[in-house]
């Protein structure tokens, strides 16, 4: 028999081993909201959520889960084509982790609308869509918790080293497969080759070198104007914001870009192309001289405008850029004046 001394002792290391009703109560209520969570997921990938859920199962405690939400506002009054985009490659990333063999409840996917979850948005002080939040299991969302859209695009491939960098879960991207690609390529085989056995007897446009530069050309004005860089990053289109409706096609910082303003900058690289040929075929053609003018005009006119254009998009995007644009610093002085067209490039 143990000592009576030592009850008091015993007693105590018993209710110390023993879990506190508060300690059953919180390891009961994380198990419920794991299970939900998990059968939500079961049935759809992408969990959506209102207000009432986000602040039960991603802002109340106890939470043992990371959760990544899309914050978007699908509907067709909000005019958000970003929107749809950025989810059609949110459902891409979230189907890859759920249909995947390394599936687990470390991480959900999920996305609050703003009609259904405006005070959600009011509540994170959000005025922009998409976005994307990663909340982790433990603490507070930081600074690198807010995908930086604008600069790395909403592509699926993105989101997932994102993912992999906040959550240390890795998710091998599985794209549906898409045939478009392939019966395009197809298409066009299929047109050249057609073309080539009608003139079967008369390949001459082979070795035209009209043909073979403007091919090169339209190449090089699809590379230069940042067509690749869209590939890889897939930016969005362009930017709405669903408070003012205010679209913006040209991104503000240097690091960043929308894909209309690789098709504006395209465009302004083609006109001022065009006015350098233009200017090359008035120099150089056997026409009377009347027309050699108007050539001549027709190619300084596109050169200015586009390039000064050209100029105005480098400097709201490089917004230290000390130079001006030729727009801008020569309509204060006269067409004629040709001083003043001079200083408006020197100054």
């Amino acid at each position: 028999m143990f000592p009576k001394f030592l009850f008091p002792f015993l007693l105590l290391f018993s209710f110390y081993d023993m879990p506190s009703d508060a300690q059953k109560k919180k390891e009961s209520l994380l198990s419920e909201k794991v299970s939900q969570m998990m059968d939500w997921a079961s049935k759809r990938a992408v969990i959506k959520m209102n207000g009432d859920k986000f602040r039960r199962f991603v802002k109340a405690p106890p939470r043992n889960y990371s959760v990544v939400i899309m914050f978007t506002a699908l509907q067709p009054q909000r005019q958000c084509g970003v929107c749809r985009q950025a989810d059609e490659e949110f459902h891409i990333l979230a189907n890859s982790w759920r249909y995947s063999s390394a599936f687990t409840n470390k991480v959900f996917f999920a996305s609050v609308d703003f009609d259904e979850g405006s005070d959600v948005f009011q509540m994170l002080s959000m005025n922009s869509a998409p976005t994307f939040l990663h909340f982790p299991s433990k603490g507070k969302p930081r600074k690198t918790d807010n995908y930086e859209l604008q600069v790395r695009g909403f592509a699926a491939e993105q989101l997932a080293r994102w993912v992999a960098d906040r959550t240390d879960v890795h998710i091998r991207v599985i794209r549906p497969p898409n045939y478009a690609g392939p019966l395009l390529l197809g298409f066009l085989l299929a047109v050249i080759g057609g073309l080539a056995y009608l003139r079967r007897h008369n390949l001459e446009f082979l070795f035209n070198k009209n043909v073979w530069a403007f091919s090169a050309l339209c190449f090089v004005l699809i590379m230069t104007s940042g067509q690749m860089w869209n590939h890889i990053r897939g930016p969005p289109y362009a930017h709405k914001n669903p408070n003012t409706g205010q679209v913006s096609y040209i991104h503000g910082s240097s690091q960043a870009q929308f894909v209309a303003e690789t098709h504006i900058v395209l465009l302004f690289n083609a006109a001022v192309t065009l006015g350098m040929v233009l200017l090359c075929e008035a120099a150089t053609s056997d026409m009377d001289i009347g027309k050699r003018k108007i050539l001549c005009v027709a190619g300084i006119g596109l050169v200015m405008l586009f390039f000064s254009w050209l100029l105005s998009i480098f400097r709201a995007k490089y917004h230290g850029y000390p130079y001006r644009y030729v727009y801008t610093r020569w309509r204060g002085g006269s067409p004629n004046d040709i001083e003043t067209l001079f200083q408006s490039y020197t100054r």
